[in-house]
């Protein structure tokens, strides 16, 4: 099911007939600008915003949050890119089967999927952990945080562009829209599931996990296993979902999504639980950077003592000089 690019939402078991009627272009200039990009671009300054607030706890400095946001934006757009273009493949052949690169490239007519985002920001983290010398699992630790803001504002561009909706449903909160057939639907309004997921999520990394994290990597194994739960069930309602080439499990096909879903959650609790039960563990790198820091500054300063006892020394050869010169001169 596809719907109309402009059509009225509306919320009948919760606002009756009350609609909502705005464009999901914010200003007819070139392609356009749509509000779809607008809200993604919001999610991002205010991820990067919140990071460089909570940064001091991981260790993390202002210069390595900048140099991430600066090489994860656009390598995470391609990532989402080449994900969901990978997945889609056939749509962008031409009559001879041949790949149009020129459809690959032209994002400004959708097809954007998060997970291709979030695997192109973690192998930027990776990359630069290892050029800048820093703990990859405290910077993730820290980036996760921000992809859920990221997310959670990020589904609201699917509301304005009428995408990202689930199958039909009699719930009160369901969401009515006007198909491109012209026929009206009440589906799932799964968008809005997955930005209050991402919202919970957030409030529990930062309220609960992180406030007793025992090693690094471990709020980022809360992220992928909480993010991967609710994506696994909510991926099940949607309609547009990418499958995995022509793979079949039960006799049905296998969305792309909930596959990944479930190699996250295994993964991530395994992770979780190997390094909860270890008897002795790394230090946290914000307390090794706090040490070093500590170091340097015992290493810079001078003993208040020895100035002091030098002074005196000082003091004193200078009396003793003058009743010399006094007794010489008469």
């Amino acid at each position: 099911m596809r719907a109309m690019t402009d059509s009225p939402i509306s919320f009948p078991g919760l606002f009756g007939e009350w609609e909502f009627t705005m464009s999901a272009k914010a200003l007819d200039i070139g392609n356009g600008i749509y509000w779809y990009g607008i809200l993604i671009a919001l999610g991002l300054v205010l991820a990067v915003c919140f990071c460089m607030t909570q940064r001091h706890k991981y260790g993390i400095s202002e210069d390595n949050i900048l140099d991430s946001v600066l090489w994860g934006i656009p390598c995470g757009v391609i990532g989402a890119r080449l994900y969901y273009v990978l997945f889609n493949l056939d749509m962008f052949r031409n009559a001879d089967g041949a790949i149009d690169f020129g459809e690959v490239i032209a994002i400004w007519d959708g097809g954007l999927a998060i997970y291709g985002a979030v695997i192109a920001v973690v192998l930027v983290a990776l990359v630069l952990s290892r050029v800048k010398k820093f703990s990859l699992w405290a910077l993730m630790d820290l980036v996760v945080m921000g992809l859920m803001i990221g997310q959670a504002v990020g589904r609201w561009g699917n509301f304005m562009n009428r995408e990202a909706f689930g199958t039909e449903t009699t719930l009160p909160w369901r969401m009515q829209l006007t198909l491109r057939t012209g026929e009206i639907v009440q589906v799932h309004p799964t968008f809005l599931y997955e930005s209050l997921w991402n919202i919970i999520g957030l409030l529990l990394i930062v309220f609960v996990v992180s406030r007793a994290r025992r090693f690094d990597g471990e709020n980022t194994c809360f992220y992928f296993l909480w993010y991967g739960i609710g994506r696994f069930f909510i991926e099940g309602l949607r309609t547009d979902s990418l499958y995995l080439f022509d793979w079949t499990l039960f006799d049905q096909p296998i969305r792309v999504s909930q596959a990944l879903s479930v190699v996250m959650i295994v993964v991530s609790l395994i992770v979780l639980l190997v390094n909860i039960n270890k008897k002795e563990r790394k230090p946290l790198f914000v307390d090794v950077v706090a040490a070093a820091k500590l170091a340097e500054e015992a290493e810079a300063e001078v003993p208040v003592e020895e100035v002091s006892t030098d002074a005196l020394t000082a003091e004193e050869e200078s009396a003793a000089e003058e009743p010399a010169e006094e007794e010489a001169e008469q």
